[in-house]
């Protein structure tokens, strides 16, 4: 992959998106985005070992850019990585046999490969879907109350209830589910040495390649024989009237899989934790059921568990007035985007009746997250279930974030509390 040669001045500030310890050091990361939307909106990124960037902290400048999705592309560069990972995924493209996911991909062959499964999320089938997440989320605020006085909410209810939606929703069996959660959590961990499987590309290539062998098998059993679920509708998708070839069909798999989990445990665990920190919050939401949909909206702008994804310029052009060349990449930071003072009222503020709450936390434009209804609902059901069953609760230990520059959120959540 090739890098432009343009000499630019290194912003300070900005190194801190280049630092996955930065996004477990949320003071550290907060103070430089704040400094950065102020006084380098448009700054200039370059540490090692990735390769450099145009860092944009401005809610409406990544909008803009959203929006331009001709101007500013997803490939060949469509989230951080480190040079040699990027590398090696771009070789494995070439070869016919790397990850290639819709975050991966550009119109038009973006919107035609979106619309295999875009039917699984819209209302109607939302609506079909409830009971199944009304009835997990009874389930484990029940596990809460048996597992009592305390848990670490992350492992044993965040990262599981979610997972058993989205592979509901596939129609895998729950013997399977384990599997998937290692697997999910390898491939988001991969900044994180609680979570990683280990150091290297390679390590991940062996992630993907676990996924790939479990989905071979899954899309020959739903093509011999359909069934009424997802994993049957991108198995015999088709694409100009042919199917998927085995690594897209794959691929598509994965990110359901995975960003359909691994989001939403962060969107739960985070939103649980501003509830805890701002116990007024708490109590006007038990107090008022009916701000439950902006609630969920406020945790999902305050925890932002997807940080960032990148494009690349196709041309010459500029952003808030600085020049940005053919082939350098834009890194749209929505976490800075979702502090913007100028788009949120005391943005550091945690409000469950915020509204108007123009969050950047499902992207914007062509790659709105696909799986945004669900994950809404998701977190409506549990918290609906949860708040007004909830007696008490504190933090029982520190709570701790993952290192991460892509996907991530809380790892841990020690708390003390009392559920009828």
């Amino acid at each position: 992959m090739s890098t432009p040669t343009q000499e630019h001045k290194a912003s300070d500030e900005g190194q801190v998106l280049a630092d996955p310890t930065a996004y477990s050091d949320e003071p550290r990361l907060h103070a430089a985005l704040t400094n950065l939307r102020a006084n380098e909106p448009v700054a200039w990124v370059d540490n090692a070992p990735y390769r450099p960037f145009w860092a944009i902290t401005k809610h409406a400048d990544i909008m803009a850019i959203e929006r331009e999705n001709n101007l500013f592309v997803s490939g060949p560069r469509p989230l951080l990585m480190p040079a040699d990972a990027e590398d090696l995924l771009q070789a494995q493209q070439d070869a016919g046999i790397g990850l290639r996911t819709l975050i991966h991909m550009d119109d038009p062959h973006h919107r035609d490969v979106r619309k295999i499964g875009a039917d699984w999320f819209r209302p109607k089938a939302m609506r079909a879907l409830k009971l199944r997440v009304d009835e997990l989320a009874r389930r484990y605020v029940d596990r809460m109350r048996d597992i009592g006085p305390e848990c670490d909410f992350v492992t044993d209810i965040a990262v599981n209830y979610p997972l058993y939606v989205i592979l509901s929703l596939l129609g895998l069996p729950e013997e399977d589910f384990p599997r998937m959660l290692q697997l999910t959590q390898e491939m988001f961990g991969g900044d994180d040495a609680e979570h990683q499987r280990g150091g290297t590309p390679e390590d991940m290539l062996a992630v993907l390649m676990d996924f790939f062998t479990y989905f071979a098998s899954l899309t020959a059993s739903r093509r011999a024989h359909p069934t009424d679920d997802l994993a049957s509708a991108i198995a015999n998708g088709l694409i100009d009237g042919e199917p998927m070839s085995d690594m897209d069909t794959a691929s598509y798999y994965v990110i359901v899989a995975s960003a359909g989990h691994d989001t939403t445990k962060d969107g739960i665990s985070g939103g649980l934790r501003a509830l805890i920190d701002y116990p007024d919050q708490l109590a006007r939401l038990r107090d008022d059921p009916a701000l439950m949909p902006t609630a969920v909206e406020e945790m999902i702008r305050w925890t932002t568990p997807v940080k960032e994804f990148m494009r690349t310029a196709t041309a010459d052009t500029e952003v808030r007035g600085v020049p940005i060349a053919q082939g350098e990449s834009v890194y749209l930071a929505y976490v800075s985007g979702n502090r913007d003072e100028e788009i949120f009222d005391e943005p550091f503020r945690f409000d469950v009746s915020r509204d108007p709450n123009k969050h950047l936390s499902f992207g914007y434009g062509v790659h709105f997250c696909l799986g945004a209804a669900l994950a809404r609902m998701e977190m409506n059901s549990l918290f609906t279930e949860l708040v007004p069953r909830l007696e008490s609760i504190e933090l029982a230990g520190p709570p701790e974030l993952s290192a991460t520059t892509f996907v991530g959120g809380l790892k841990h959540l020690p708390i003390r509390y009392s559920v009828r």
